[in-house]
């Protein structure tokens, strides 16, 4: 190997030389050298040495290229076993899935694919009906509420506006000086609610101011019809049976009204309306009971 790497020097050395030098002493110079030269440049047996070197690093290529070859087809062969293995054993555990799918079906009772979509179909159906039914149930509740509510609510405004307009005609019949005024308002009132008994009762009070005590005492007994407890109505159908000369009624009348309400014993001693009562014996004793029933309270209001 040494000597060929001496022979290819001394080979780059001579052409070197010749390329430096003129061209009409190329001859010359190769002759010189020829002429130096103990010994050949080469021998047959460097020749056959380079040969056979040339010739072992062919092999060794080809030798190299077929391993590399051998080795990528091992390693695709292996790829392809292992995606055919695979695809094998997926489509053999597909295959179990279905026979074990296919005898869970028998033994359910289910014998076609058909029947299974059918009944997948019937079941979501029912759900879907069932669903359905519930909810529109829940929406009707709901609706029936909601129908209830505005009912109230509506209800609540219309008594919100009755309730305004009697208190305006409530205030304007306390304004009112005229009986016959006052008793526009009330009937108005009692239009708009017949079974007020205040409105009854106030109402008797101006027709008595218009002398008019029969009127009065019908409508006591229609407020008495509606509350049977109304002290305001017997306290004015006393002021009508003594209007009417009618004592004794008008005083059985007054003890009612003083049974339920006892302010309205003060009220009797100034109130013009039982004017003919004051000289009525039943009525002196009321009067009389009244003042020491006062005059037994006073010490105990004291203590």
């Amino acid at each position: 190997m040494s000597r060929l790497r001496l022979l290819l020097a001394s080979l780059l050395v001579a052409c070197s030389v010749q390329a430096s030098q003129p061209a009409n002493s190329k001859a010359e110079a190769a002759t010189n050298t020829v002429n130096q030269l103990e010994k050949p440049l080469y021998s047959p047996f460097v020749e056959r040495y380079v040969l056979d070197e040339l010739k072992q690093l062919r092999v060794d290529q080809n030798t190299q290229r077929h391993e590399l070859m051998q080795q990528i087809l091992d390693r695709e062969h292996s790829a392809v076993d292992r995606a055919v293995s695979y695809a094998t054993d997926t489509v053999t555990y597909f295959f179990y899935l279905i026979a074990a799918a296919s005898s869970i079906l028998v033994l359910v009772g289910w014998t076609s694919i058909r029947e299974i979509k059918e009944r997948v179909h019937s079941l979501a159906d029912e759900e879907i009906s069932r669903l359905v039914k519930e909810y529109e149930q829940r929406l009707h509740t709901i609706e029936q509420q909601l129908n209830q509510k505005t009912t109230h609510i509506e209800q609540n405004r219309e008594e919100i506006e009755l309730t305004r307009e009697i208190q305006s005609l409530w205030l304007r019949a306390g304004q009112e000086s005229s009986p016959a005024n006052k008793i526009t308002l009330y009937d108005q009132i009692l239009k708009l609610c017949p079974e007020d008994c205040e409105a009854l009762t106030y109402k008797a009070d101006a027709v008595l101011e218009l002398d008019e005590p029969k009127w009065a005492t019908n409508l006591c007994h229609q407020a008495l019809s509606i509350d049977p407890e109304n002290c305001h109505a017997f306290y004015q159908l006393a002021c009508a049976y003594t209007a009417m000369g009618q004592l004794e009624e008008a005083m059985d009348y007054l003890n009612k009204a003083l049974e339920r309400r006892e302010s309205y014993r003060t009220e009797t001693l100034s109130d013009p309306a039982f004017e003919a009562l004051k000289s009525y014996s039943p009525f002196m004793e009321m009067v009389k009971k009244g003042n020491v029933e006062k005059k037994l309270n006073k010490p105990n209001e004291i203590t």
